[in-house]
């Protein structure tokens, strides 16, 4: 393989884990983003049922002392029933206070009612507690995860675009521009090997004198279809399979 070509492979291979550390990089804060405000919807939803406890203790309080009131009064009209000097004040008398009592019955069953949500929002609130504070350790955690490894992107991508410059250096001006070109125009993958006497991108066989002389690797050559730029990629030998670098091959079970 020509020096030329080998080292516009490994520009590529430079550019694509360049792109994909950018990725990241730029992934992470959504993310972060993300599950702050799936936070934030939990944070609201906890507040909202500590406020429904609230209300609920508030309007229990209240109709105890209009519970209260009614007692009071119901009192009062049982004292001035004993000095009742007529049938009909009498009556009278009975009267308010039979509505004292269906009073009182009434306020006192909103009462369990209100009781019986409020042991129904306790327990959620609750619950709802804890979920949040784990997730809020959750977030706390990723969010410290994310910032340690935008900084090791970070360090890495300075790595590679060091060692970028370095390759760039050593490519001549004109295949530099041919590979920025076909790299933009063929989504980032300008350089392809060809494997059995194809292209591996575009996949369409390749002239017989035209891969004879690739695989003679004395010039830089171009795809005939697709314009990328090709490097011979020699096949897979026996002694490679039999020291293992592509895997164990077994032979057929014979029954």
């Amino acid at each position: 393989m020509a020096q030329e070509v080998k080292l516009v492979v490994r520009l590529q291979d430079l550019d694509n884990r360049s792109d994909e550390l950018h990725r990241e990089v730029v992934s992470l804060p959504k993310h972060i983003a993300a599950i702050e405000k799936t936070l934030e919807g939990h944070i609201r939803k906890v507040e909202a049922d500590r406020a429904a406890l609230a209300a609920n203790q508030r309007d229990r309080r209240q109709l105890e002392v209009e519970i209260q009131s009614q007692e009071q009064k119901r009192s009062k009209l049982k004292e001035q029933e004993t000095h009742a000097k007529t049938n009909e004040q009498m009556w009278a008398f009975q009267h308010e206070i039979e509505f004292c009592e269906k009073e009182i019955r009434k306020l006192s069953d909103r009462v369990v009612d209100l009781m019986i949500d409020s042991e129904r929002l306790e327990v959620n609130l609750k619950a709802a507690e804890a979920a949040l504070a784990a997730e809020r350790q959750q977030v706390e955690q990723e969010k410290q995860q994310a910032r340690e490894r935008t900084a090791a992107d970070q360090t890495a991508l300075d790595a590679l675009r060091q060692e970028r410059r370095q390759v760039v250096a050593g490519l001549a001006p004109e295949l530099l521009e041919a590979y920025e070109r076909i790299r933009k125009k063929r989504k980032g993958l300008a350089v392809a090997g060809a494997v059995d006497g194809r292209c591996s991108a575009c996949h369409l066989a390749l002239r017989l004198q035209f891969f004879q002389d690739l695989r003679r690797g004395e010039q830089t050559m171009f795809c005939e279809s697709c314009g990328r730029i090709l490097y011979y990629s020699p096949p897979e030998s026996f002694e490679d399979v039999d020291s293992g670098q592509v895997g164990q091959v077994f032979p057929p079970v014979v029954t």
